[in-house]
């Protein structure tokens, strides 16, 4: 059996030289168009807009609900701004603040309106990882202090909510998994781990099999480890996943990657445009990850996809969970070059 976590996992520095080709050290030097900035201008805007006066972001089933809030923080992040701090600060400040009072005593954040909350827990512990990490060393605060108690508590809801096959699913109980659920904890941990959390590496073992276990001879993934047909937005998260977890190279990745390519190529005729959003948000991380020929062919043909399907006002649409989840999303995407958010960093 192959190892199933790299030093990558353990020792962050080993991140940024674990591959020469990756796309931070083979920058494209028209990463960023002058209309892909001016949708990123307008999305911020408009997402800025979104956000209510308690820090939510989202509406309709998905109001108050601390997945799409965290995503929308994520999306303003990546701008360079921080809670309290830049052009955005003001709505990072009350996005944070709405976040940390979603805080259980048991360590689950999750809303009001929560829909799957292991979905948001994952989110919104991502959310806090990036944060922590890049604001903790402006000293013991107690606003650090707050984030580092609500963070640490995240976590380990995740580590001891794990099922006996390693994966996660939609409640904070060990009794199921699925593959959509499982890459959000993954996510998670990492950002964790890279803000300086620790972290349980038998549970990464165990997510890693879990995914691999979820992997079809097509070189996509199914939702659960029971036979089931592939998808190309769980198989772009299974690739993630790998990747997060500090595995660079694996047969799993390279099958992935082909299968993403061959199912969903930005600007081919693609029938499946159910969870777009979330396949893509996914998809352009793996692409990114593994660099080289794959991200230099992936991120013009995204970038241009979603420049073209921008809304008049600057927002994108999601007809299942809403505006501010799709315009944080393609956000996120269109603002990959910036590598400002630490998991997006190697």
């Amino acid at each position: 059996m192959r190892s199933l976590v790299v030093l990558g996992w353990l020792v962050l520095a080993s991140w940024a030289g674990a591959q020469d080709t990756g796309a931070q050290n083979n920058a494209l030097a028209d990463e960023i168009t002058q209309e892909s900035a001016r949708a990123v201008e307008r999305g911020l805007r408009a997402l800025a807009g979104q956000f209510q006066p308690d820090g939510s972001a989202g509406t309709g089933r998905y109001e108050k609900n601390v997945a799409v809030t965290s995503l929308a923080c994520l999306a303003l992040m990546s701008e360079g701004s921080l809670p309290g701090r830049g052009r955005f600060g003001d709505e990072l400040q009350r996005g944070l603040e709405f976040i940390l009072a979603s805080s259980d005593e048991n360590g689950l954040l999750a809303a009001e309106s929560s829909h799957g909350p292991m979905y948001g827990h994952g989110f919104a512990t991502l959310f806090l990882g990036e944060v922590y990490g890049m604001t903790a060393g402006g000293g013991d605060t107690p606003q650090a202090e707050r984030i580092h108690e609500v963070l640490v508590k995240a976590v380990r809801l995740i580590e001891r909510t794990q099922n006996g096959e390693g994966g996660w699913r939609y409640n904070p109980v060990p009794h199921d998994a699925d593959l959509s659920v499982t890459i959000c904890q993954i996510m998670a941990l990492r950002s964790a781990r890279n803000a300086g959390i620790e972290v349980d590496k038998d549970v990464i073992d165990r997510a890693v099999e879990y995914v691999r276990r979820c992997r079809n001879p097509d070189g996509g993934f199914r939702y659960q480890t029971q036979l089931g047909q592939s998808l190309w937005p769980r198989s772009a998260a299974g690739v993630a996943s790998l990747f997060y977890a500090g595995i660079y190279e694996d047969d799993a990745i390279e099958g992935g990657l082909a299968y993403v390519k061959r199912m969903a190529m930005p600007g081919q005729p693609n029938p499946q445009r159910a969870h777009y959003y979330y396949g893509h948000y996914y998809a352009v991380q793996a692409m990114y990850l593994a660099g080289g020929e794959h991200w230099a062919t992936w991120w013009p043909a995204i970038r241009d996809e979603l420049v073209a399907s921008q809304l008049p006002d600057g927002t994108w649409e999601d007809r299942a969970i809403g505006s501010a989840y799709a315009t944080a999303m393609s956000l996120i995407i269109l603002q990959m070059p910036n590598r400002y958010l630490p998991i997006f960093q190697k």
